[in-house]
């Protein structure tokens, strides 16, 4: 169920940059294409004040990453076809979030043109744009909402322009509706007729004025997504999907343990001429083998008979790097004089950044070049890491993205396409790779494990300072902001750290007024492969931060929600506090071991509370599942939103949706157990995301009536709702966690081995029908 409070979405209110001019540009052609300026005409209206404070108020991870993607905005490009039609090559990732449906909202609007008219693809990689072609950052929508407007409107416009010349009469007396261009005496022009007309000969500057929020009919009203019926019905096209010619099924033989390495290959030959197999042979990373099927792809894996070179991490448990973090931990500052002090430290453990798409890409590389198709977040990057494995320019080789079937931060790494690129060079035919569920599992990226330790230091009820830091595992930034030359420098030693602790700290809030203080992050040892899952350092960052304020509260006998609002900044975070109070019912009575939870975030320009309820009752933690730990079950959410402007309330409300299942999984179940320089997880049967037995069943997300520009959504539910439920889980148990996930210990299930490193299928599961 879902919400939206106050005026209807479809209204969003005032809106700066509707009352703005901005310059943008008609390109030469023989059909109608614009691009954005960005440049605002003289007379526009100041940016809106900073809310100050914070270093996070004043510039953030967004506004970092938003500024650098302005200077080759004008490359984004709105082209109007004869059959009335409107195309635009999106630089950003379609990775299940639904920005391909809210782009087409933005243009559709601008242009008073019917949405399902607005044909939105993926660009391919494009060094030219530099800094703005990374998916990532909850940042699509924030970059991308202006300059899209523009280039529409000044389509729009110009096929106003070539209409009143057909028509012999002035702008002004025109109306559109629906891609139909009408003078008000039964004479139209739709605009694939005008196409041609409003195209020019040559570049030109031009100026052009959006549309004012209270004109608003696409942006802001709820809407669903435009390729829903193609997923449900299976015509929507991934990787795997594409009909390359000669790219037949490859899969790589990895490893028992983490980033081993091939020592040799005793059956190589015997291998190779299994039914199906066409190809075999060793590549960085493991023995690559090419086959008609999947299945015999699998065979061949299962049959290799590989000695093994050391991993990175051999030799390593769980608690070896919690030894190595416990030795890094950076020291607190003393606390302030006569002050008391609420501390406590926090684990968080290993857990899969797996999609539900298998990691996978296409590659077909010939002499002199390379074409490579596959879901990438950072395509510009990828592509010069694919020339300089193959030893080819970088012009040389052409990158496709493709839509992908989720990311969770995965798709900012394209390991895939690499393996698939160096499969197909060494075979000399095209291949189409994927890895098995088992390699994404325990070869794949990782949220590292990290420690974070919280100090608050008060007097009474006054809080004097704030102190965090943070310890982990490092996190692999190696795709930097999407371009070569960032993705440079977070690899250089030395500078490494500095790059992760600049991200760190750009994309930390600490959202309450809790006087002095400071968030500091270290972290140690490169042997793992890690990744910027899904809200990267927040989730564990919010989690610890939320369990002390918590603690504080019952400490000094105050109300949790009354002490957070009482210390929130600002009326706008207060209201989405409120908010679920309100609609969840803060404060009812429960049944023993049972609680609510409550936790607020601010990131990117955005306010989210959540609220939740949860069972810790016996019959329930210790209720029957099969292969696995059912654990505590959180029984109701309520969320409020804001994030500005919100152009497609429902699609937000499933990210919300998304989010809180994944603060569930981060809370509850889903971590991985390493051991002996490898985690003991092999697939989704015992890596426990959250499963429907722990969705809940009451369920209700609020989208506040904002103003301004839209905020970042795409993260922002991820970190309250894992601190929510882990305040819940304190509250109801009279402990606080401080090991998460909270049913990690020993694991459920018996391991499948590790060589060969596909686990044998499944049984079919008629054993399991009642």
């Amino acid at each position: 169920m879902s919400r939206t409070a106050g005026p209807d979405a479809s209204e969003p209110g005032a809106h700066p940059v509707g009352r703005r001019r901005f310059i943008g540009y008609v390109l030469a052609g023989t059909t109608l294409v614009t691009a954005a300026g960005l440049l605002p005409a003289a007379g526009a209206a100041a940016e809106e004040g900073a809310r100050a404070a914070d270093l996070t108020d004043v510039v953030d991870l967004n506004d970092v990453m938003t500024l650098a993607a302005e200077p080759t905005a004008y490359l984004i490009r709105v082209e109007v076809h004869d059959d009335g039609t409107v195309s635009f090559a999106l630089p950003r990732a379609e990775v299940g979030q639904g920005i391909t449906t809210s782009t087409a909202m933005l243009i559709a609007e601008e242009m008073d043109l019917p949405v399902d008219r607005v044909r939105v693809t993926l660009a391919d990689a494009r060094p030219e744009l530099l800094f703005n072609q990374l998916t990532g950052g909850s940042n699509t929508t924030i970059s991308t909402y202006t300059p899209v407007r523009v280039a529409a409107a000044l389509a729009r416009r110009r096929l106003l322009e070539a209409a009143a010349a057909e028509l012999g009469t002035g702008i002004d007396g025109l109306t559109v509706r629906d891609g139909v261009v009408s003078d008000g005496s039964g004479r139209s022009r739709d605009f694939g007729s005008l196409a041609a007309a409003a195209a020019s000969a040559r570049t030109e500057r031009a100026e052009v004025r959006l549309k004012a929020p209270g004109d608003f009919t696409v942006i802001g009203a709820p809407r669903g997504r435009v390729d829903a019926l193609d997923a449900v019905t299976g015509r929507k096209k991934f990787a795997m999907d594409l009909d390359v010619p000669d790219a037949l099924p490859t899969m790589v033989c990895r490893a028992p343990t983490i980033n081993g390495t091939v020592g040799s290959v005793a059956n190589l030959e015997e291998v190779a001429r299994m039914p199906g197999v066409t190809d075999a042979g060793v590549v960085s990373t493991g023995v690559a083998v090419r086959a008609a099927t999947f299945g015999q792809c699998i065979d061949a894996v299962r049959a290799l008979d590989v000695s093994w070179e050391a991993g990175t991490v051999d030799g390593m448990s769980d608690d070896d790097v919690l030894r190595d973090l416990g030795r890094a931990e950076a020291p607190m500052l003393p606390r302030p004089p006569f002050s008391s002090t609420v501390d406590e430290k926090f684990t968080f453990h290993f857990r899969s950044n797996s999609a539900l798409e298998p990691n996978c890409a296409i590659a077909d590389v010939r002499p002199g070049s390379a074409e490579v198709w596959a879901g990438l977040k950072a395509p510009i990057v990828a592509r010069g890491a694919i020339a300089a494995r193959l030893g080819l320019p970088p012009g040389a080789v052409t990158v496709h993205v493709t839509e992908s079937g989720g990311s969770f931060g995965r798709k900012l790494f394209f390991d895939a396409a690499l393996e698939a690129a160096e499969a197909s060079r060494l075979f000399g035919k095209p291949v189409k790779l994927m890895w098995h569920r088992a390699d994404d599992t325990r070869q794949g990226r990782t949220q590292p494990m990290a420690t974070s330790r919280v100090r608050i230091s008060h007097i009474g009820d006054r809080v004097l300072r704030y102190d965090q830091r943070h310890t982990g595992v490092s996190t692999d930034l190696g795709h930097g902001f999407g371009d070569v030359i960032t993705a440079m420098a977070a690899e250089i030693p030395g500078l490494d750290g500095t790059f992760a602790q600049v991200f760190f700290q750009l994309s930390q809030a600490t959202s309450y007024d809790f006087g002095l203080g400071g968030r500091l992050l270290n972290e140690v040892g490169r042997g793992f492969n890690t990744g910027s899952m899904r809200n990267v350092y927040s989730p564990n960052v919010v989690c610890a931060r939320e369990l002390v304020v918590d603690r504080l509260a019952r400490e000094l006998g105050r109300d949790p929600y009354e002490f957070r609002r009482d210390h929130l900044k600002d009326e706008r975070s207060r209201a989405v506090l409120d908010k679920v109070a309100e609609v969840g019912a803060w404060g009812r009575e429960m049944p023993a071991d049972t609680a609510q939870g409550i936790a607020f975030m601010h990131e990117y320009k955005a306010d989210c509370a959540v609220l939740v309820e949860i069972d810790c009752r016996r019959e329930t933690v210790e209720r029957p599942v099969r292969n696995g730990v059912a654990g505590p079950r959180v029984t109701k959410v309520v969320l409020a939103v804001d994030v500005g402007l919100a152009v497609n309330p429902l699609g937000l409300e499933a990210q919300m949706q998304g989010g809180v299942m994944d603060g569930i999984a981060l809370a509850l179940t889903s971590g991985l157990h390493l051991e002996d320089g490898h985690f003991l997880e092999a697939s989704w049967d015992n890596y426990f995301y959250t499963r429907q037995w722990n969705v809940p069943p009451e369920f209700e997300v609020i989208v506040m009536p904002g103003t301004g520009e839209p905020g970042g959504a795409g993260e922002l539910a991820v970190a309250p709702a894992q601190a929510a439920v882990a305040c819940a889980y304190g509250r109801a148990t009279g402990t606080m966690p401080t090991t998460f996930p909270v049913n990690h210990g020993e694991p459920s299930f018996e391991p499948v081995p590790t060589v060969p490193p596909v686990p044998a299928p499944p049984a079919d599961g008629l054993d399991h029908v009642d």
